[in-house]
């Protein structure tokens, strides 16, 4: 029966039900973490062999001659940008290969933009009075802390079925110039798993912006991350700025922390060359160059980009039973109630979860007090707020099946005890 539907007796019951199955949980002193994505050991031990790949001095020479060990090389080592332009969908002159973290790179873009502005004629973002970006939601919540770091106001566009609210996005950046920027994850977004449309790309691509030096964010972390054998198709947005003769209004970004090792992976952007030599031009005061030798594992580890892709699979293995665990109990446990809906993602790291509103933060609380730490309520909205108390991002790929299997149970005891004390309170 639908919990709406319930009568208060029957409500009172299904609640102490769920109160004597949630206390029993509590009683196993559980200690589980599922609050961020993080690969599995499983995964990490799939590249366990990339901290071998160079054992000598000549391990340590790049196909072109150079020497990794040595300064220079400022935007990347030859054979890892032919690994990972393909992965981007770019030429090798409109890569860059960075340090170990593409979050790093996307803070460190921006804080260039406030300094200088987004080319040599541009104005510093700093000198333009107020700045303000807007925010697909739910959404990534280290994409929200970045602005409200450096002070720029977010504004919420909410996340549709193919992408964020178009609509929206062309109101309000054709009417305010102090709009200068979007965060996009294109592909399997964060928490959603949406995957942006054509259209939504094209529609990106020809957006017409009061801000002469508006910039798209466009944060392709999850580009190598599919679930299934029928994975998600995403437009190149580059490709498509450059028919639309705007070829420098977008920044990708993209990393391999999730595919090899979390902290020592490889991360990139890619942009026009206008872009990357601009950046380039103020990368050169701060270093002389980026870990060649990880770039070097990289590439003699995967040999090539389809290799990486191969070896993808492998994740693909290992992650997507545990996805199937938790779907798999929230249809049978929550389904059948109507008390709330969650994405089937196709990749990527996450399931975005709807409870009834005003549900989250107890829910997660619930998870807390009996020992599964979940991401905080409202972290998937900027300033951490959530407006309908609604959504939470649940992350299923770290902890073991078996605990999994758990957890899961667990959270929808949580559910099921938070929704009925609501509408019990309503009734």
């Amino acid at each position: 029966m639908m919990l709406s539907e319930m009568s208060k007796e029957e409500l009172l019951a299904f609640k102490d039900e769920a109160k004597k199955k949630y206390d029993d949980f509590k009683a196993k002193g559980l200690t589980l973490n599922m609050a961020r994505g993080k690969p599995s050991s499983e995964q990490l031990d799939l590249t366990f062999g990339m901290l071998t790949v160079v054992k000598d001095s000549e391990d340590c020479i790049d196909e072109d001659g150079t020497d990794c060990r040595n300064y220079g090389g400022l935007d990347g080592i030859s054979s890892a940008k032919k690994l990972f332009a393909p992965m981007l969908g770019v030429s090798s002159e409109e890569l860059v290969i960075c340090g170990n973290s593409s979050l790093n790179v996307m803070y460190d873009t921006i804080a260039k933009y406030l300094l200088f502005g987004v080319d040599k004629e541009s104005k510093p973002w700093r000198d333009c009075g107020k700045i303000k970006w807007l925010c697909p939601c739910p959404g990534y919540d280290r994409h929200f802390l970045i602005c409200e770091s450096f002070g720029i106001e977010m504004i919420p566009v909410p996340m549709l079925n193919d992408g964020p609210d178009m609509d929206m996005i062309e109101k309000l950046a054709a009417e305010d110039e102090s709009i200068k920027g979007i965060w996009c994850v294109p592909m399997y977004a964060n928490p959603t798993g949406v995957t942006y449309s054509d259209e939504v790309v094209r529609r990106f691509a020809a957006l017409k912006t009061k801000a002469a030096d508006f910039r798209i964010f466009w944060d392709n972390a999850y580009c190598m991350h599919h679930l299934t054998d029928t994975p998600d198709r995403l437009l190149n947005i580059l490709d498509e700025c450059k028919k639309a003769g705007c070829p420098d209004k977008v920044v990708m970004f993209a990393s391999t922390s999730k595919i090899t090792y979390a902290g020592g992976g490889v991360a990139m952007a890619a942009a026009s060359v206008n872009n990357v030599n601009y950046l380039k031009s103020l990368m050169t005061v701060q270093t002389i160059g980026f870990d060649k030798i990880n770039q070097l594992r990289h590439a003699k580890f995967f040999g090539s980009f389809e290799g990486m892709i191969e070896h993808m699979k492998k994740h693909k293995e290992i992650v997507a039973p545990r996805f199937r665990v938790v779907l798999d109990t929230l249809d049978k446990e929550i389904a059948p109630l109507g008390i709330a809906r969650w994405t089937k993602p196709n990749g990527g790291y996450f399931i975005s979860f709807d409870a009834m509103e005003g549900c989250a933060k107890r829910i997660v609380s619930l998870c807390k007090e009996a020992g599964v730490v979940l991401t905080g309520a409202g972290a998937t909205f900027p300033y951490g707020k959530d407006p309908k108390d609604s959504n939470i991002r649940i992350a299923p790929t770290y902890p073991p099946v078996e605990e999994l299997v758990l957890a899961a149970d667990l959270f929808a005891t949580a559910v099921k005890l938070a929704s009925a004390e609501k509408l019990l309170a309503n009734k």
